[in-house]
């Protein structure tokens, strides 16, 4: 076996931004007919918080989930009945306001607007990997084919990235894959790096496009449903950065000419064939990376087997991704 120490300049570092299709089956577009919920969930004490979101089939696997918060806390049932500031809706609007305001006191604000109703999509984690991509998002959203409306984010045409607690933050206005054609109103926010979408509420009711939630105190109905049985189209894509290590394995002439191979040795140390002293012959297969303490760490295999002699150089590029 033959060592060789790396200098600096034959390992690189890279990276590069991937994206995919944020749904499973490397689906770009979710639609509303291939769409479900679990009755189970829906029907046990989580349903009062989100819903989650299923491909229909019997491999269906959740693609994200969908809450409903109001300003007061009105909407949902009350936790105790003789408590009335305490609910599941309010509940989950102060846990989205601390994840992404980072504090108990900032209410969601779209422009100039701040509902009492706001709806959160949260993407599946497996879905959307390390981050979302920015101005891929088309979410249409309507009760009928006559009233529709395509939301997308302006991660494109914003001159500053705005950041709170979730990460980057982007405002979602109306068009399509990150063309605004209209920003008359500010429909929504987008945090790319936690996976999740706010929708103003109260203007989608107001717009049509979805029916007004009810408010009233201790609600027993459920209004998380009234944006995911509207949601029409859902396009989205994923992104991240995979990391590579290029490390240039380079073998002059004068090196490596000489198999190990046991049978290829005798007893004593020599060659078996006289031949091989002056005009050697050695087939590459594989490069081992070893440490200072020669602990093996990785090993690469090369598609097929490499002719060394004095007559040859080689230079094998090993990527290690991560």
């Amino acid at each position: 076996m033959s060592f060789k120490r790396f200098d600096t300049e034959d390992i690189v570092v890279s990276s590069d931004s991937i994206s995919s299709p944020a749904w499973s089956n490397n689906q770009i577009t979710l639609f509303q007919d291939g769409l479900t919920t679990n009755s189970d969930q829906v029907s046990g004490n989580s349903g009062n918080y989100y819903h989650n979101i299923y491909t229909t089939g019997s491999e269906g696997e959740i693609q994200f989930s969908v809450a409903y918060g109001h300003i007061n806390g009105s909407g949902s049932l009350l936790f105790n009945s003789s408590v009335t500031d305490k609910s599941y809706s309010k509940t989950v609007y102060g846990q989205f306001r601390t994840l992404i305001n980072g504090d108990e006191d900032t209410d969601f604000i779209f422009g100039t607007s701040t509902p009492n109703s706001v709806y959160f999509i949260s993407v599946e984690r497996a879905r959307f990997k390390e981050k979302l991509l920015p101005g891929s998002l088309t979410l249409t959203i309507g009760t009928n084919s006559s009233n529709q409306i395509n939301l997308t984010d302006n991660s494109l045409v914003a001159s500053v990235n705005t950041f709170k607690d979730a990460g980057r933050e982007y405002l979602i206005y109306e068009g399509t894959e990150g063309t605004i054609t209209s920003t008359t109103n500010v429909f929504g926010k987008l945090y790319p790096d936690t996976g999740i979408i706010v929708l103003n509420g109260d203007l989608l009711a107001s717009e049509g496009y979805i029916s007004a939630p009810d408010q009233s105190s201790n609600y027993s109905g459920t209004n998380i449903n009234l944006l995911h049985n509207n949601i029409v189209e859902f396009t989205l894509r994923s992104e991240e950065t995979i990391s590579s290590n290029y490390i240039f394995v380079r073998a002059r002439n004068s090196e490596f000419n000489y198999s190990t191979n046991p049978s290829n040795i005798t007893g004593s140390g020599e060659l078996q064939h006289d031949t091989m002293i002056d005009t050697p012959q050695a087939y590459v297969t594989a490069v081992g990376l070893y440490n200072d303490n020669n602990d093996l760490l990785a090993v690469s295999k090369l598609s097929k087997p490499l002719l060394k002699d004095f007559n040859k150089e080689a230079l094998i590029r090993i990527k290690l991704d991560y």
